[in-house]
């Protein structure tokens, strides 16, 4: 059971971590960054979890194997 869940984290956290760095690629990333001189919050608040949730998953999938 906990190589599922964790198999779900971090299949979860690669699709937010993708998800992000498109949203970072993005017109108003780019407004944003002219602005602010950093990215849009949609992609922090994308890649922060994504990042989150694979460090997570690998490393239930990596303790769970022993």
């Amino acid at each position: 059971m906990n190589k599922i869940i964790s198999l779900a984290l971090l299949v979860i956290g690669i699709v937010l971590i993708i998800w992000g760095v498109s949203a970072s690629d993005s017109f108003s990333s780019d407004m944003s960054r002219i602005f602010t001189g950093s990215p849009s919050n949609k992609a922090v608040w994308l890649l922060i979890p994504g990042i989150a949730s694979t460090i997570v998953g690998l490393f239930g999938l990596i303790r769970g194997s022993k």
